[in-house]
Formats: structure tokens, C-alpha cells, sequence
């Protein structure tokens, strides 16, 4: 009889536990009243309105900032016959990991229509309804980048790490506080894979670390024949070689410009680093002295070598004359050998006197996206400076007009499909880099960018830290930062040898 009245009584007790669960299933999902629809579209950050995203993306968390006086709001997410409502927590519409990508599995290709409803004086309104697009293609299931404080000639803690993109994962990579804060830099992946990297250190324990698989080396860089230790990198897509620039390079910074600091070159040119060898080689036409030549980048098909060029000035007296045009060189890789002339596909005397950075090229081989602004190579604190392409086959320059915003648009790279963009942008506070995420159609055509999404909406209004040189990769470094940073200091590094022009 205990038996069974226990039995009895715990049955209740899961009756009325279903019943519960019910009820908050219904709170969540019971129809609402509408009085009216509102004529403008919600105002909300991150703005996610009519922006393309992939289907394996964490979730949209957002947050209304619409100045409506409301006491509780609402948001129905629907596509086909998934409907998907959640209700607003602690002022964030905050979307469950399992339950967004119930709604994603089948939305490649699909639209989502996005309701957000407000009660307002016991009266329940509607926003117009926006859409978000979810496109064909997925995108690259991580994200490497450096965090680093803002203003670059000041820092203290910097590291980089890796983000999954389909959760909020971010794990590190490597932390300076391993290599008693010495400055780190530059990371590059070769054709977006994580198991073929390198990074520099500067300061305490210098040297390039380039991981190739399972191996770590650690290179001394800098040869009585050029400039400065190897910079700015691109990796042959054989894996086989990386070009670099070697660079003078220096700081200033402006107490009334709004472009705050200023980074320029006082010599530099264009070198291609043999994996294999250990050899540096390099044209007379890439390290003439009177031009200046930077930021390197190879083709696809790794044939082709893009970089930017520009007649040298006094410096710094004349640092804002400086005007880089992009060109381009032939490269032999199994001569190693490179052209005999030099093309130019953006003359920046030519086209208003602009100046171009941070060339990369899609990895279908149809577009190269870079930075314009109104001079010099570096224009991460440049106000102007905006993204532009390059259709490869007819030439053409396309400004990205939908990427662009007031404030600084900078160094950008491309997913392993050529549909994804990231690129860093100061568009929310004139300070701070952040990952913004656009796709690029098969037609060049791009799509509104979205901020990268966080689990806290109001993360970026809190983190201190500029998120720097964001570039996709297609699964996970498994390399540790104890292994490399041991690397780092234990190893006193190879040194590389020069060999000359080719």
C-alpha cells in the first residue's frame, strides 16, 4: 500500500510537471492582440534587418533600442512552417542554440520573416515585419583574429584566438602572457587552413612561428640584404612558399586629426619566403629604391603575385603624398622565378589621386577586394577609407557601397568558397574594429553585412579590445599555445638565407 501510494503521488507530481512545461510552452506561443502595426521598421542593435546570413551561424541575438515606452515585448521568426516565438528577457531576445538551428536546418536558400511585437499601456503593437536571408552557401566554421587595446602603440595584453562560428565558442590560439608580453602579429593561413599558419613575435623571443602540420618552426627572419624581418604575409596556395614584405616602418599620431594615428613606411619591398629552403628570393622589381612596395598577395592559382607600389617621398614631411597604386608580377613556382614586368590594375594617380591596401584575392579567382583611402598603405585609423573589388576578368572596379559605412573600413578576407566576406570596421563607435560578416554572390554582388553575432547583446559595448586581422579558417588550430609558446622561447630559431633576385 506505501508502495503504491508513493506511486500514485509521483505520478501527480509528473501530471502536474507536464502541465507546467505546457503552460510555459503556451505563454511563449498564445497569440496576442494586435491594435496596431507601426509604420517604421524597429530600430535594434546589432541591426540585423534584410542582411544575408549563413545557416550555420550562432544565433541573432538582439535587442530592441526602438524609443516606443513599452512594458514587454516579443518576436515570431518564421519560415515555411517553423514558427519560432521568443520573448524579450532582461531587454535581449535571446535565441536557444538547439532551438535556432531547428529553425536553420532547412533554411538554406529560404527567408526569414522577423515580427517583433511590443505592449505598450496594456496595448500590444507591431513592427513592420523585415526579412533575413539565409543563402545557398554555408560559411567557414571559424574565425581567427588578434585582440589587442585599440590604438596599437600602446598595448600590454594581446593574444590571438579563434571563434566557432556556429556557437559562441572562442577559444585562444596563442596569449602573450606566455611570452612575457612581447608583441605578436601578422597571423596567416594558408588557403584558410588552420593546420598551415605563422604568426611573428616581436620584442622578448623575436622570430616568424610557422606551424605545418605538426611541426613548429620558429625563423629568424631579417638578413644583412633587406630591409626588416619579415612583415606582411601571403601564402603561396602550394603551401610551398609565403610572400612578405619587409618594412622601415614608423608611428606618428595627430592631436587634431581625426584619423588619430598614423603608420607609414620610410623604405620597404616585396620578398617570396621558400617554405622548403629556407630561402628568401625576390625581383628587382619588387624592391627598387625609389618606389616603395607592400602588402603582397598571390592568386589562386598562385601564378600571379598582387601587391601595392608607390613612388617614395621625403618622410614623414610628406606622408599623406603617398599613393599606392595595385599591381601585379608573374611568379614561376617551380623555377621560382618571377616576371618581367610589372601591370598595374589600379593606377591611384590615374583614379582621383586615392591610395590602395590590403589586396586578397577570392579563392574562385574572380575578384580582388581591397581598401581605398586617401593615402598611404595603412589605413586602419583612416576615416575615408572604404572596401572596393576588382572584377579579375573584365577589370572593372566595383565600389562595395553596401559594406561601407562612415567611419573605417579596413583589412578584410575571404571564406574558403568565395562567398563570405569578414572585414574590420570602426562603424560603431569610431574606435573599436569589429568582425563585420557580408556574403558576395557569384556575381560580385554584395549583400548587407551583419555584426558578428555574441550570446551577451551588449558585449561590445562593454569589451575593451579591437578585434584585428579576422580571417576564416576552415576548422580549428590544434596546435597549443603551450607548444608554441615553448617553441618561442626555448628555440633560439633557424635563420633564413638570402639568395637574391630571380
Amino acid at each position: 500500500m506505501i508502495i503504491k501510494k508513493l506511486y500514485k503521488q509521483l505520478l501527480q507530481k509528473i501530471h502536474l510537471t507536464v502541465i507546467l512545461f505546457m503552460m510555459v510552452l503556451l505563454s511563449c506561443s498564445d497569440e496576442v492582440h494586435i491594435t496596431r502595426t507601426l509604420d517604421t521598421p524597429p530600430a535594434i542593435f546589432p541591426d540585423y534587418k534584410e542582411i544575408t546570413i549563413p545557416s550555420n551561424i550562432a544565433p541573432l541575438n538582439f535587442k530592441l533600442i526602438d524609443s516606443l515606452d513599452y512594458d514587454k515585448a516579443r518576436v515570431t521568426v518564421e519560415i515555411g512552417s517553423q514558427r519560432l516565438v521568443l520573448k524579450e528577457k532582461k531587454g535581449q531576445f535571446t535565441f536557444p542554440i538547439s532551438s535556432w538551428k531547428k529553425l536553420m536546418k532547412d533554411a538554406q536558400g529560404g527567408t526569414l520573416h522577423v515580427t517583433i511585437q511590443a505592449c505598450e499601456q496594456g496595448q500590444w503593437v507591431s513592427f513592420p515585419t523585415f526579412q533575413i536571408f539565409v543563402a545557398p552557401e554555408p560559411i567557414d566554421s571559424w574565425l581567427a583574429y588578434r585582440l589587442i587595446e585599440p590604438g596599437y602603440e600602446v598595448w600590454n595584453e594581446m593574444g590571438i584566438y579563434q571563434r566557432c562560428l556556429d556557437s559562441y565558442k572562442e577559444k585562444v590560439i596563442i596569449n602573450n602572457k606566455r611570452t612575457d608580453y612581447s608583441c605578436m602579429n601578422c597571423h596567416s593561413f594558408c588557403m584558410q587552413n588552420p593546420d598551415q599558419m605563422l604568426f611573428h613575435i616581436r620584442a622578448k623571443f623575436p622570430g616568424t612561428m610557422l606551424i605545418n602540420g605538426e611541426r613548429i618552426e620558429k625563423l629568424n627572419t631579417k638578413t644583412d640584404q633587406t630591409i626588416s624581418a619579415l612583415v606582411y604575409p601571403s601564402w603561396h596556395p602550394s603551401g610551398k612558399f609565403v610572400a612578405f614584405s619587409v618594412n622601415d616602418t614608423k608611428q606618428s599620431f595627430h592631436t587634431t586629426d581625426p584619423n588619430r594615428v598614423e603608420v607609414f613606411d620610410f623604405a620597404s619591398d616585396v620578398v617570396v619566403y621558400d617554405v622548403n629552403r629556407h630561402e628568401i628570393i625576390t625581383s628587382s622589381l619588387l624592391c627598387a629604391d625609389s618606389i616603395f612596395e607592400t602588402f603582397p598577395t598571390f592568386s589562386p592559382d598562385g601564378k600571379t603575385l598582387y601587391f601595392c607600389s608607390a613612388d617614395t617621398f621625403l618622410m614623414p614631411d610628406e606622408f599623406n603624398k603617398v599613393k599606392y597604386s595595385l599591381c601585379s608580377i608573374s611568379f614561376d613556382p617551380e623555377s621560382r622565378r618571377f616576371g618581367t614586368r610589372v601591370d598595374t590594375l589600379y593606377h591611384a594617380k590615374a583614379r582621383g589621386g586615392r591610395s590602395v591596401s590590403f589586396p586578397r584575392v577570392s579563392p574562385d579567382g574572380k575578384f580582388l577586394m581591397f581598401t581605398l583611402s586617401g593615402y598611404g598603405n595603412f589605413s586602419i585609423w583612416h576615416k575615408d577609407a572604404d572596401l572596393y573589388m576588382i572584377d579579375l576578368k573584365t577589370k572593372k572596379t566595383i565600389p562595395l557601397d553596401a559594406l561601407n559605412s562612415k567611419d573605417v573600413e579596413s583589412y578584410h578576407s575571404w571564406s574558403s568558397n568565395s562567398r563570405w566576406v569578414v572585414f574590420s570596421s570602426r562603424r560603431i563607435d569610431g574606435l573599436y574594429t569589429r568582425p563585420y560578416i557580408a556574403y558576395i554572390n557569384s556575381a560580385g554582388e554584395p549583400a548587407k553585412p551583419f555584426l558578428l553575432p555574441q550570446k551577451d547583446v551588449d558585449f561590445y559595448h562593454r569589451f575593451m579590445k579591437s578585434y584585428n586581422i579576422p580571417e576564416f579558417i576552415t576548422g580549428e588550430v590544434k596546435q597549443s599555445g603551450y607548444a608554441l609558446s615553448k617553441k618561442a622561447i626555448d628555440d633560439k630559431g633557424l635563420d633564413v638565407k638570402f639568395v637574391g633576385m630571380r
